[in-house]
């Protein structure tokens, strides 16, 4: 059973194109044209073992805000049609992530309902031309479109880098554990569906 998803996003802002392998290695191959949200993908993808192509284009003119917004949509789009119905996987999913003196937490619920709880405690006002308000709104953006419950915060740090990286490091890593079969032929749900 293959387990891909792929989704083209156009707007009168933005053009994304995310293909994504939940049975993957965590290849990545990401071109947003904003560094830093690039670098956090790609933690997405090697962390969860997700191969992740996304390419995306967008208004960065205006600011970054509709290609980070579309690129978390796209990708949760894609991770949501992956899934399927959602039978067999293990539907829950935590993990901690440290980077240096950094820790973060994350815990993922494939619910089928979106809701995203997002607490990283950025200082600064942009990385590697990523507005540090856009970093949450990714993940925000993600758990709706995957129609996941994402709990995502950071516990300590000081460099704000390292804050965010270990975020989406921790992110995966619950992402990962969530999506894993589990040999169970149905929907984990009492309700019978996700």
């Amino acid at each position: 059973m293959s387990r891909r998803g792929e989704v083209e996003r156009r707007t009168g802002e933005t053009a994304v194109r995310v293909t994504v392998d939940l049975d993957g290695t965590g290849e990545a191959r990401v071109a947003t044209g904003i560094p830093f949200l690039d670098h956090l993908l790609s933690q997405v993808a090697r962390h969860g073992r997700i191969d992740l192509d996304l390419e995306a284009s967008g208004d960065l003119h205006v600011d970054d805000h509709h290609t980070a917004e579309d690129c978390g949509l796209a990708l949760g789009e894609a991770i949501d049609r992956a899934l399927g119905d959602r039978r067999g996987v293990r539907r829950f999913g935590d993990a901690h992530a440290p980077l240096d003196e950094a820790l973060a937490r994350a815990v993922v619920d494939l619910s089928g309902r979106p809701h995203a709880s997002v607490w990283l405690g950025l200082g600064r006002d942009a990385i590697g031309g990523l507005a540090c308000e856009n970093i949450a709104h990714v993940v925000r953006s993600l758990a709706t479109a995957a129609r996941a419950t994402v709990h995502l915060d950071v516990i300590r740090g000081e460099n704000d880098h390292h804050r965010a990286e270990a975020a989406f490091k921790a992110l995966a890593l619950a992402l990962r554990q969530a999506v894993a079969l589990d040999g169970g032929a149905g929907v984990p749900s009492t309700k019978g569906v996700l």
